[in-house]
Order: structure tokens, then sequence, then C-alpha cells
């Protein structure tokens, strides 16, 4: 069994390394440290195809978890989101910024509460750490519209949940959020109770899941969710889209497909 795994591994390595690499021209990316995390974290950008054109205009910017899945597919798990190539095919006025996941720490990072079982619960210091220290960066690096109409927090999975708690605790700085397939199961509870007590709702949010997620409670627990911002605010506003994507599954190619339309929707 221990070959076999070191097998299973080395092959894994060689094809990632083996991959070309997918990502455009346009995007980079950089090493910033995380206090808040005690680590190092590497971080993708994206710019606008037409950024360098014009050195006054600025943009509103989109913040992703899992970085390593969103612009290439040499370093993306089980594939990219394209979201590169998806938002140049459209000569998107946006500014993405990819937060790579820390690996076997990803479950403590994007779950905002401890899990009895699986543990978790560092979402806290990890929204910190966008908040004091990665948007102040980018906001003096690049030329950004800084308010929270023009900041948008985006992820996937744990990434949905954990980008839902951020709209809940930084409200006056993320005021759009996009969140697929959201584990709340991780902390149905917790964010449950958490989203009963706010008083006052205004982020934007674009819900988006598959009916065939291997959860019946993915559904369900997205149903309750846009049920309980309803409570917070008058659906007349239209500030909450949810789509169910029949057949979709828990995977890239649902959010791949899903993106550019949250994207189009939320700005």
């Amino acid at each position: 069994m221990k070959f076999n795994i070191t097998l299973l591994f080395g092959i894994i390595f060689y094809t990632l390394n083996a991959q070309q690499s997918t990502a455009s021209l346009n995007v980079s990316s950089f090493s910033l440290g995380a206090p808040q995390l005690n680590t190092t974290k590497k971080i993708w950008v994206y710019l606008p195809k037409d950024y360098d054109s014009n050195d006054k205009k600025k943009y509103p910017v989109l913040y992703m978890h899992d970085g390593q899945n969103l612009f290439d597919a040499k370093t993306s798990y089980i594939g990219e989101w394209n979201v590169d190539e998806t938002l140049d095919s459209i000569s998107a006025q946006v500014i993405v910024i990819g937060i790579e996941h820390g690996n076997e720490k990803r479950m403590e990072e994007l779950t905002p509460f401890q899990h009895e079982k699986y543990g978790g619960g560092n979402a806290d210091n990890y929204l910190d750490f966008i908040v004091q220290t990665l948007k102040p960066y980018v906001d003096r690096t690049y030329r950004t519209k800084t308010n929270a109409n023009n900041t948008a927090l985006f992820g996937s999975s744990l990434g949905g949940l954990v980008s839902f708690y951020g709209a809940l605790k930084y409200p006056k700085i993320f005021g759009k959020v996009g969140c697929f397939s959201p584990s709340f199961w991780f902390n149905r509870k917790e964010i449950f109770e958490l989203m009963e007590k706010t008083k006052t709702f205004k982020t934007k949010i674009y819900f988006l899941c598959g009916d065939n997620e291997g959860d019946d409670d993915m559904v369900r627990d997205l149903d309750n969710m846009e049920y309980q911002v309803n409570t917070k605010r008058c659906e007349c506003k239209k500030l909450n889209k949810k789509i169910i994507v029949k057949n979709g599954q828990h995977n890239e190619k649902l959010w791949r497909e899903g993106f550019k339309k949250a994207y189009l929707w939320l700005f």
C-alpha cells in the first residue's frame, strides 16, 4: 500500500509539472507575508487587458479563494475555472486577486467555526489577513476602487462558506459575494444562528449549486439561507440571485460554467 501511494503521488506530481501553463499573459503572481496565519501566501493577479493603456482608470476588485484552481491548469487540482479566459472574452473591467489555499491547512482557513469531527475554525484569521494585509497592499499597488460596492469575495465549497461568512463579518468591506456550492453543513448551526442575529444584510449575493452534488442538504441549505437573507431586506431590491443547476455536481466544471453569469450579475 505504501508503494502504491508513493507511486500515485509521483504520477500526480509528474502530471502537474508536465502540464503546460494555461494562464493568460495578464496573469501574474507575488508572495505576501500573512502574519495572521504565520505563513507566506502566494497571490495570483488578473489585470484587464487594457490595464496598461489607461494609467488613470481604476477598477473594482474580486477576491477569490483557492487561487491554484482559478487561472492555470498546471497548478489546478482537477481542472481550472478559466477565470482569465472568461474575463478576457468579455473584456471585463475588473482586477481579480486569487489567494492560494493553505494545502493541508485549507480546511482550517476556510471554516469559521470548529467542527466536532473535522476541526477547522480559523477563518477569522484568514479573513483578517485579506482585510488587514492583502487588501491594503493591493490598493497601494494597483489602481483599485476601494469601497465595498466595488469589492467582492468569491469562492466555492468551503470557499463559498467563508465568502458568506466574510460578508457577515465585514459588510463595510465586501459589498458583493459569489457563493458557489457553499459548505454550510460544516458550520450549519453556527452560520444560521449568526445570520438570524444579523439585523441588516445589504450585500449583493449570487448563490449557485447543483442538484446532484452528492448531498441532499446542499439545495435545502441554500434555500434556507436565501430565505434568511430575504428576511433582512426587501426582495424588491433584487440583491440576491439563486441558481440551481440540474444534474450539477460538486466540481470545477460546475463552477467554471457558472462563473461568467455570476460575474456579469454581480458587476
